[in-house]
């Protein structure tokens, strides 16, 4: 055990099946890790299929992600994780919005605003340590 950690034992989940995609959905080749543990979101069951919203005919997508405890320091580093990964794989005219799910997090509010301002989630991206960390998560294979 590492010490430091938030939440040093987490339930772990197994990893589940998914559908195969065609060639015209969007890709989704990686899990995003965890950035405190060494499992995907989903293992940890902080996001699910059941958490995404898609509609594509008003081009939004609701992500709402459930952090394995309520004083989670790494919420909003899931939530640009979420976000950058998007962005990797969304056309640019998709718009998304990303929430802690109600009553998971002690700062719910507090995370929600900062995940869906522009200027915020810009600003913490061009910060080298943290864009560091958010890379490492959504392009972590090694699960």
């Amino acid at each position: 055990m590492t010490l430091g950690l938030i939440n040093a034992n987490p339930v772990v989940q197994a990893k589940k099946e998914r559908l195969a995609r065609t060639q015209d959905q969007h890709r989704d080749d990686d899990d995003i890790r965890d950035p405190e543990h060494p499992y995907s979101l989903e293992q940890l069951s902080v996001l699910s299929e059941d958490s995404i919203t898609l509609d594509d005919k008003l081009n939004r997508i609701l992500i709402t992600f459930t952090p394995t405890i309520q004083h989670c320091s790494m919420a909003t580093i899931i939530g640009l994780c979420l976000r950058a990964k998007l962005k990797e794989c969304l056309p640019l005219h998709y718009k998304v919005d990303i929430r802690v799910s109600p009553g998971s997090h002690a700062d719910e509010d507090s995370v929600n605003k900062q995940l869906n301002d522009k200027e915020r989630v810009v600003a913490a991206l061009e910060n080298p340590n943290l864009r560091q960390l958010v890379d490492e998560c959504i392009c972590s294979s090694e699960m």
